[in-house]
């Protein structure tokens, strides 16, 4: 746990390594939206801005995109197994208090009041990255399959599950970003969670995430305090 002079303490959420991996995530598959989408819309003999910036037609940026989204996805269940491991049992829990705390939600986003859970992700997140999971898997399976797969009914099939996938994960990420942003007053402060050094207020960490609190302010109380800011070893 960190302390600045003004004694605001601080806690880290996420390492510098799940920062970056977070980050080539979300780049991937936001320009897997945006030129999908512009295929999808008929532009395909328009280029898009990224096509145009970079020179190279919207499908090869696409499939391109598909593939490092692939490459990452490998890296997940290989390198990063217990991180992986980690990620899917913390989002798969369920605790007493949870159907308390989806009922309470559309008013804590406002008024920040959120109930009690004491899971790693709050039971929104767990839903949320399970949806997202299974979403992405079926995209990334699908674009794969079309890769291999010339016309007939099996290209048809997989089209479609590729299409559906892009309608029903766009919202979702939508959502997504709007609360991981911290653009809603109940999330104000945690994107820095994610972003900005992976550190975020003590105060913003007992709000969104009481019970992963308490369990990083046990372990950081063993830790020397460092002032915040400083870049951690």
């Amino acid at each position: 746990m960190a302390m600045t002079k003004h004694r605001v303490r601080t806690v880290e959420r996420y390492t510098r390594r799940t920062r970056w991996y977070h980050a080539a995530v979300y780049i991937t598959v936001l320009a897997l939206l945006g030129t999908g989408w512009w295929l999808l819309t008929g532009r395909e003999g328009e280029p898009s801005p990224a096509a145009r910036l970079t020179g190279a037609a919207d499908v090869t940026l696409h499939t391109y995109a598909g593939w490092v989204l692939t490459g990452l996805t490998a890296v997940a269940i290989t390198l990063g197994a217990r991180a992986a491991r980690t990620f899917v049992v913390e989002s798969v829990r369920v605790d007493k208090g949870d159907l308390r705390w989806f009922i309470r939600w559309p008013v804590a986003v406002v008024t920040g009041r959120f109930s009690h859970h004491r899971g790693h992700f709050d039971p929104g997140q767990r839903v949320a990255n399970l949806v997202l999971v299974t979403l992405l898997a079926a995209l990334v399976a699908s674009g794969v399959g079309l890769t291999m797969v010339v016309g007939g009914p099996g290209f048809v099939w997989l089209q479609r599950v590729h299409r559906w996938a892009t309608y029903l994960i766009t919202p979702v990420l939508a959502g997504h970003i709007l609360i991981a942003a911290g653009l809603l007053p109940g999330y104000r402060g945690v994107a820095r969670a994610m972003h900005l050094g992976g550190r975020l207020r003590v105060d913003t960490a007992r709000r969104v995430w009481p019970g992963w609190l308490d369990r990083r302010l046990a372990e950081d109380d063993k830790q020397p305090a460092r002032a915040e800011g400083d870049s951690p070893d």
